[in-house]
């Protein structure tokens, strides 16, 4: 899809956005839209307040913006890269905004965290390394290349490991967002499996449904995975929380049996680096994480 994409070049007063996420101080998105046109990106929200009508994952605009006179000002600040878009999407190749960003920050003592889907970020591998305390996540929500063709344009789930791999080769914390879970679709336990020797951490989080896209993933499995219509038609109609509860205490004991900590909502990372990941829950509805919370032994320590 991506070679239909419209481009558009647009000024910005600043790259920086003040953030209430809990993994950066401030959000920093080098594009607007994505190419890699996820069928359920909860980003697509986006469309409403830059006046684009396309499909999401038709168009991008690339960010340009002044250069960052003071860099220092960011020192000891937590920098997220990629709240709302991929920050190497494969035009990053051609426009290097990503890239410019992380050069003019170089040396700052910003600490940053980036989101992506592409293996591309390899090639700002040694400038990453050079910032403290630098995180890369990968979205890895299947093993099956089919059903990820279905849902986006990202390159394979293969090169998003091994760039994880390297990545975490070279010293960088690494982790794996298993994200989003699609009910009886993803394995979970086999993507752990596959990412739990080069990664610091594993990040779960559930499908959720809303907005335009609602209607467009319940379409898809009941063409797909009709018989799994009826589940989703319950979990996400019905808005029933049972298979959510359940996958919750089904990972927990299976961690525990490989050796791995299980946490809910906490991705601090105080360990050795060669630690073994920790498994992070991170089910956003709020009746699963209180829930959650008020189960003794919420926190396994294997």
């Amino acid at each position: 899809m991506s070679s239909n994409i419209q481009i558009n070049e647009k000024q910005v007063s600043s790259i920086f956005t003040k953030s209430n996420l809990p993994v950066g101080d401030y959000s920093v998105n080098p594009y607007i839209g994505c190419s890699h046109a996820c069928k359920y990106c909860y980003a697509s929200f986006m469309k409403r307040f830059t006046g684009h009508p396309e499909p999401w994952g038709t168009f991008l605009d690339v960010k340009y913006w002044p250069d960052i006179k003071n860099p220092q000002k960011y020192s000891g600040k937590e920098l997220f890269i990629g709240s709302v878009t991929d920050p190497y999407v494969p035009q990053e190749a051609t426009y290097e905004r990503t890239r410019t960003l992380l050069q003019q920050l170089k040396d700052s003592g910003a600490k940053i965290s980036i989101a992506t889907k592409s293996d591309l970020i390899l090639r700002d591998l040694d400038l990453i390394k050079s910032f403290p305390d630098s995180r890369v996540s990968w979205s890895i929500n299947t093993l099956d290349e089919k059903f990820r063709r279905d849902m986006d344009c990202a390159v394979s789930i293969d090169r998003r490991l091994t760039a994880m791999k390297k990545f975490h080769d070279a010293g960088v914390r690494t982790t794996c967002f298993i994200s989003p879970i699609f009910p009886e679709i993803t394995d979970v336990k086999a993507i752990i499996e596959r990412a739990k020797n080069y990664c610091n951490l594993i990040w779960l989080e559930n499908l959720n449904l809303r907005g335009d896209y609602k209607a467009c993933i319940l379409d898809y499995i009941e063409n797909k995975y009709p018989e799994l219509a009826h589940l989703y038609h319950k979990i996400y109609r019905q808005k029933d929380n049972g298979y959510w509860e359940n996958l919750d205490k089904d990972l927990r004991d299976y961690t525990r049996s490989i050796g791995l900590d299980y946490v809910v909502d906490d991705d601090t990372m105080t360990r050795p680096f060669n630690s073994p990941p920790v498994v992070v829950n991170y089910f956003y509805h709020s009746q699963i994480k209180q829930s959650a919370k008020e189960k003794p032994g919420c926190i396994d320590h294997a």
